[in-house]
């Protein structure tokens, strides 16, 4: 995964594929906690399938960004993957856009 700075207070995370993604969720949320005033834009491009595992780090990403009152955006996401969300109801749960550029632009807009 890559995390960028894309400024002071946004994050922007480009997800890889499995196995790896629920150890790189858990590293983001850690980041969030030391920071306390970051954004999250999480880009699911590259990746085709989630697992329950990472839906939980998910899960607890969102929480922690919500008990610090920041914005969490999901975007770049195929047809496959949300549908993933879908089906476990998770997207109620979470912000989607379509793309980086949609998402980076709304939080730039929103500050």
């Amino acid at each position: 995964m890559g995390i960028q700075d894309w400024s002071e207070n946004v994050l922007l995370v480009t997800v890889t594929p499995e196995p790896d993604m629920c150890d790189e969720f858990k590293m983001v949320t850690d980041m969030v906690r030391q920071r306390k005033t970051c954004s999250v834009v999480m880009d699911f491009s590259e990746v085709d399938i989630v697992t329950s595992s990472s839906l939980a780090q998910l899960l607890r990403l969102q929480k922690t960004l919500d008990d610090l009152d920041q914005p969490f955006v999901v975007c770049g996401m195929s047809k496959r993957t949300k549908s993933i969300f879908e089906v476990t109801g998770l997207d109620k749960v979470f912000e989607f856009v379509e793309d980086k550029f949609t998402a980076l632009a709304g939080l730039q807009m929103a500050s």
